[in-house]
């Protein structure tokens, strides 16, 4: 049996996925294609929730172990947690944000000989942009348009913030918004 899932995001009405899973395949399987389809850094923690008709998070399903009590992706076949039409899923992509797509579980099919499943079958829009921790540079954040004669500088932060010198600029915010009057 293959159950049909459509995904959208709060962030843009434009965008839309639909995929094709078998009902044998786990969370972890859709992660992967999501994963690739959204062309997101694998390296980044994500979770899926079961959520309610509010979209309310319930159970979670983590990516890793994160020990007792925790349900995994890999663990979680598809046709032991989706029991009915219309189950609504959160992917969270996003932990400090709270960024997720939301999931809807929109029926089933039979399977195509022939098809790799799992499958994105309807792609429309722009996926979120991915905010990736771990590093000082983001990915996907914005479009940006480069002549071929361009050449893009890396951003050191530390200049951004202290124009290269630290002491100074931790002064600066140390004193913000005090008056001369409060210095004396």
């Amino acid at each position: 049996m293959v159950y049909k899932f459509v995904v959208l995001s709060d962030e843009d009405d434009s965008f839309v996925r639909e995929f094709e899973l078998l009902d044998r395949q786990t969370l972890l399987d859709f992660h992967n294609i999501l994963q690739e389809e959204l062309e997101f850094d694998k390296s980044q923690m994500a979770s899926f929730y079961l959520a309610s008709n509010n979209w309310e998070k319930e159970e979670e399903f983590t990516l890793i172990d994160m020990g007792a009590g925790s349900s995994t992706m890999e663990d979680a076949v598809l046709e032991e947690i989706i029991y009915k039409k219309n189950q609504k899923l959160l992917y969270v992509f996003d932990f400090f944000n709270e960024r997720a797509l939301f999931i809807e579980y929109v029926g089933d099919a039979k399977e195509v000989e022939g098809r790799q499943y799992p499958v994105c079958t309807n792609s429309k829009g722009l996926p979120p942009k991915q905010i990736v921790f771990g590093t000082t540079k983001r990915r996907n954040l914005s479009p940006l348009t480069i002549d071929d004669e361009e050449e893009v500088e890396d951003i050191d932060v530390d200049d951004v913030f202290f124009n290269g010198d630290e002491e100074e600029g931790l002064d600066d915010f140390e004193n913000f918004g005090q008056t001369e009057e409060d210095e004396e």
